[in-house]
């Protein structure tokens, strides 16, 4: 080898490694106006909606003097959350400046990988109701808990259930014969602290009576006696969900034991009853609606996005005041030449997102959580390619 390819090898590895996602951003030039609504929105019309694909190879509009790549500095300029509605319950907030394949990430992970506590054994020592046993395994299975499953580890198939993989909780309820029908509803479901309190078979038919029966569980300690239960007491979320009627005489009395898991393996463990995003609506007048035109456009609209303003003179002009209402149904755009007036569009890079919570964890952590899977995921990947 001569001493020039040798110099040369050496000089590339004195070449200092800098990520990709440290590299200062290209400068970007300016699109045309159609290039630019093609490339940023999804247009409506009155037979189908046109624009719908994104441009996402870097070198799309080289030809224009153009760079279509994002760097890390240019998304965090864009990128932000405006949260819109929060309550116990569900959250409304917008995405600003990602892809639909971010947000998708995270309405997946929300649905699939955020881990939840649910009934997963029910032992049932007597069930005369109408309903089968598998059927009142798979309801009680469904009824969200109101308890934080950070708190909780995951159990194998080989682990013992105890106090940090298992909640218990036991019921029994009856009908008196010569009685009315009664309901049982969730608020009938006792939390155990102390395990399971069902004697395995083979204690049963043991003759050294000095030693401690044996249970379902292994508990070490008493759950109430953690200083995050014992203000804050295990329960399920809503305690007037029904689980069964029973006639007279008819009697239920069984054990449910709640584990951890994901959605991805039982929609029981998922923690949002709905997450769902759309992309934010933009109505656009192209020209001034006025008079019985006005008037006209405004009753088209089922959602009310129009609104009358008074110029001056008794004038009325049709304004959009509510255009985040709009669902595109595009009735205001059918009929002759409405498409000369009004235009429909979607915003491509800003989401409303919604999360609906059952219950376990507010709509604001489930989020947060979400976003710390997404990043461990990637942190992941990147280590892979390092």
């Amino acid at each position: 080898m001569s001493s020039l390819e040798s110099n040369t090898e050496a000089d590339s590895d004195l070449t200092p490694k800098i990520p990709v996602w440290e590299l200062p951003d290209v400068p970007k030039g300016n699109l045309s106006p159609h290039l630019q609504l093609q490339r940023t929105r999804v247009v409506c019309n009155k037979e189908a909606p046109t624009n719908t694909e994104n441009v996402q190879y870097s070198g799309a509009y080289a030809a224009m003097g153009v760079d279509n790549s994002l760097g890390l500095g240019e998304f965090r300029k864009r990128f932000r959350v405006e949260v819109i509605r929060l309550t116990e319950g569900d959250m409304e907030f917008d995405l600003i400046g990602i892809d639909a394949s971010l947000a998708n990430a995270f309405r997946r992970i929300l649905i699939a990988e955020l881990p939840t506590m649910a009934i997963e054994k029910v032992l049932i020592a007597n069930n005369t109701s109408v309903i089968q046993d598998e059927v009142l395994a798979h309801r009680l299975g469904l009824i969200p808990l109101q308890v934080d499953p950070r708190l909780f580890e995951y159990m194998s198939e080989n682990d013992i259930p105890n106090e940090k993989n298992t909640i218990v909780f036991k019921l029994h309820a009856q009908c008196e014969k010569g009685g009315s029908r009664s309901t049982v509803k969730t608020d009938e479901l006792k939390w155990l602290p102390n395990g399971s309190e069902l004697l395995l078979a083979t204690e049963n038919m043991a003759s050294n009576e000095a030693s401690k029966p044996k249970t379902y569980t292994s508990f070490t300690c008493s759950q109430d006696s953690l200083p995050e239960f014992s203000k804050n007491p295990i329960a399920p979320k809503h305690p007037d969900i029904i689980i069964a009627k029973l006639g007279p005489g008819q009697e239920i009395e069984l054990e449910a034991h709640a584990v951890k898991g994901m959605g991805k393996t039982h929609a029981k463990w998922s923690p949002v009853a709905t997450a769902w995003y759309r992309m934010l609506p933009e109505v656009v007048l192209l020209q001034e609606v006025e008079g019985n035109k006005a008037e006209e456009l405004v009753k088209k609209c089922p959602v009310k996005v129009f609104d009358i303003e008074d110029i001056c003179k008794g004038v009325k002009r049709a304004a959009v005041a509510r255009p985040r209402d709009c669902t595109l149904c595009r009735e205001c755009i059918r009929g002759d030449d409405w498409e000369k007036f009004v235009a429909l569009q979607r915003i491509k890079d800003h989401f409303i997102f919604t999360i609906e919570s059952t219950g376990a964890l507010p709509p604001e952590v489930l989020f947060t959580e979400a976003v710390k899977i997404l990043e461990d995921k990637c942190e992941r990947v990147i280590t892979e390619l390092s």
